[in-house]
């Protein structure tokens, strides 16, 4: 891994563990193993390197979601595979973490992909669930858009109870009290 690698993936590692604030370019350099003049001559600063971590993040939240979105299955057992999906539950989602950072919020470049992370997911959530009430695997009666948010928020809310709770049981139960509202259309 080249040193421009090695600078992304650190910063990755410490957006999840601290945050933006906690994130300092000292703390990268050491992570990493590159030098002052290396992390400045491949990023003009913090948030640019930044950027780049989080769109990487949101880059891999996509691919492993979409892993489970276009796999085998019914609809409701291929959304099943993404939110039962093994996690670091205790850790928190990576993108969703840093919508608590008052600093990536409050800085329109660095909101973005995370923004558009959300949005993209909710709306993949949301044709999965139209592919299911086209096909009758749904009842035709469901807010595709609505249902897929708040899935969504189950997901991301369940990372928050989970840590308050100091257990991934917790968010285990959201994942099936979710699941148990995508109630398969009787035949």
């Amino acid at each position: 891994m080249d040193k421009r690698e090695q600078l992304i993936e650190s910063t990755r590692e410490l957006l999840w563990e601290r945050g933006y604030v906690g994130t300092s370019p000292k703390a990268i350099q050491e992570r990493s193993g590159a030098g002052q003049g290396s992390m400045y001559h491949h990023f003009q600063g913090k948030s640019e390197l930044a950027l780049a971590a989080i769109g990487r993040n949101a880059d891999h939240l996509r691919a492993k979601a979409e892993a489970e979105f276009s796999g085998p299955g019914t609809v409701v057992e291929r959304i099943t595979a993404y939110l039962r999906r093994e996690r670091d539950v205790l850790k928190g989602c990576p993108v969703g973490k840093l919508t608590q950072d008052p600093d990536v919020m409050a800085d329109p470049d660095l909101r973005r992909p995370v923004e558009e992370t959300f949005g993209w997911l909710t709306g993949r959530l949301a044709e999965l669930l139209d592919e299911g009430r086209a096909t009758g695997e749904l009842d035709a009666s469901l807010d595709s858009a609505a249902t897929a948010t708040a899935l969504v928020a189950v997901l991301q809310g369940g990372y928050v109870l989970a840590r308050a709770a100091g257990s991934p049981d917790v968010f285990a139960k959201a994942v099936d009290g979710a699941l148990g509202l995508l109630v398969t259309k009787e035949n």
